[in-house]
């Protein structure tokens, strides 16, 4: 079996890079010469040919890791494939690939951690890494598994054709029609960008506990932004979708959505005016709003905070949190959106986590090293953003579930008060959930109807206090399909969210002084 080697690397990224846009899918190109692998049953042995490595080989790199001792050591394959396409005015201003590929080796002894990866998939350059990762053991030698077990695993994001094989050919007529439809929405729009951005990622990770599992991880995401002007007065917006979908999620009504919302956001802007500040009822649009849910109130159920006891929910298991038709989750098994997952990269499959159920707070997010300290199974959210980085507790898809409430009821509720359609810019404190958000998009509410536009204005607030002012709650539940990247801690992950629509009785909303 041919060897991985830093140099192949170097040569073959350097040529992605030069190709930039050509389909990564060369003959005799190792990176590239593989189709989409099946993640479920016998689907195994592809990946070990993929990354060139036996299952012997892993055992003895988790040998050289666990020569000092340790009580888990894991060893995580990756390589993972990028493309960008950016249009401008109807001209490819930008067109690149990105190419990585190594492996990390990670050793735990009670609360201490070894990590260590390399570029090179080579048994040299992957024992180097582990002999590294193996000095913060103590003292004595742990055995590594005799024999590895692979469990088949459902498949929540299939396409029909993988990334590697569609070409720049087939994504500039997308940018093209869209910058089309951009431009024919109204006359103000003065610019167009569009970006098409695609990636797929190959991973397999092998555990000292006897487990084996891979995965074939597409992902994909077009945003649009425009630019209008009106009597010398420019303003500026954008719109996107994607998730875990092939070439063919991208349907002409998806086009016209993505053009449409995105200069509806722009010219709105030329209406809209700032509220006078102070505290007021908030209402939160369903699908993108969900952001709010994800930053203000989802960290701090990620376990490493409250293990740590710096999560203002570390004491919270079993109490109330919230109204009784509030539930939350956290969800890896959606299908085809951007957080979900087959297996996460400890391993362990992918589920729908209850945090809060009827109000009550039930779960936290867990990656290994927090079940372990609960005394808990992993909830499937050890999460890292490549095999250069260590796995953590991260989210997946979180949203509200859907309550007993009707949205025009909920707007009608508000005498004078806001419509948050989308934000941007959040920012949360772990440990006292204080948050504040821009409000990129959304409405004025007087008189239980929404009417002007409102720009340039942010709220601020404290998470769990504002989740316990959750008053009422919509039947109209969605999910955000364009998503976001969530950092925590340098990394980033591919997250999604959502909400119904919800009325949060009261927060503090920058505007203008009465």
């Amino acid at each position: 079996m041919a060897q991985w080697t830093r140099r192949d690397f170097v040569k073959t990224g350097a040529m992605g890079l030069a190709m930039a846009g050509v389909p990564m899918f060369f003959k005799g190109n190792p990176l590239a010469a593989f189709a989409a692998l099946p993640p479920g049953e016998g689907g195994i042995n592809a990946y070990l040919e993929h990354f060139t490595v036996t299952e012997a080989q892993i055992r003895e790199v988790m040998a050289a890791a666990m020569a000092h001792g340790g009580d888990y050591c894991d060893v995580y394959f990756q390589h993972a494939i990028s493309n960008t396409v950016i249009l401008e005015d109807n001209l490819v201003s930008r067109a690149y690939s990105n190419v990585g590929m190594g492996v990390g080796i990670r050793v735990i002894e009670d609360d201490r951690i070894g990590y260590s990866f390399t570029e090179e998939i080579t048994p040299k350059a992957m024992k180097l890494a582990a002999r590294t990762a193996a000095n913060i053991a103590g003292q004595g030698q742990s055995t590594p598994p005799s024999d590895f077990s692979f469990a088949g695993m459902p498949d929540y994001y299939p396409i029909g054709v993988s990334w590697e094989k569609v070409g720049i050919d087939q994504k500039i007529p997308h940018l093209q029609t869209l910058n089309e439809k951009v431009f024919a929405q109204d006359k103000r729009v003065i610019k167009s960008q569009v970006y098409f951005l695609d990636n797929t990622s190959y991973m397999m990770v092998a555990t000292s506990d006897g487990r084996i599992a891979c995965d074939y991880q597409p992902m994909t995401r077009v945003f649009v932004s425009c630019t209008a002007e009106q009597n010398g007065q420019r303003e500026q917006s954008g719109y996107n979708l994607g998730g875990r979908h092939g070439i063919d999620y991208f349907t002409p009504e998806r086009l016209d959505r993505l053009a449409s919302t995105a200069v509806r956001r722009t010219v709105d802007l030329f209406d809209a005016v700032k509220p006078e500040a102070g505290e007021m009822p908030v209402v939160m649009a369903p699908g993108f709003s969900g952001i709010f849910l994800h930053e203000a109130i989802g960290h701090g159920m990620e376990a490493d905070f409250n293990r740590k006891e710096v999560s203002i929910y570390a004491d919270k298991i079993g109490k109330p949190v919230a109204e009784s038709f509030v539930s939350i989750v956290d969800d890896g098994t959606n299908p085809n959106m951007r957080g979900s997952i087959n297996v996460d990269d400890e391993g362990n499959q992918s589920e729908k986590t209850y945090m809060v159920r009827d109000g009550i707070l039930e779960s936290y997010l867990h990656d290994r090293i927090s079940s372990k300290h609960y005394k808990l199974k992993p909830t499937g959210n050890g999460r890292r953003q490549s095999f250069r980085h260590q796995p953590m507790p991260r989210m997946r898809n979180t949203y509200m579930l859907p309550g007993p409430h009707k949205p025009e009821e909920i707007v009608e509720s508000v005498k004078n008060g806001i419509y948050a359609e989308a934000f941007t810019n959040g920012e949360v404190y772990i440990g006292a959930g204080d948050y504040t958000f821009y409000v990129k998009s959304g409405y004025l509410i007087e008189n239980g109807k929404k009417t002007r536009p409102i720009k340039d204005i942010n709220i601020i607030g404290n998470g769990p206090d504002s989740l316990t002012k959750v008053t009422m709650v919509a039947d109209d539940m969605e999910l955000m399909e364009g998503g976001g990247t969530c950092g925590k801690n340098g990394q980033s992950a591919a997250v999604s969210f959502g909400l119904p629509t919800i009325k949060v009785s009261s927060i503090t909303v920058g505007g203008v002084s009465s």
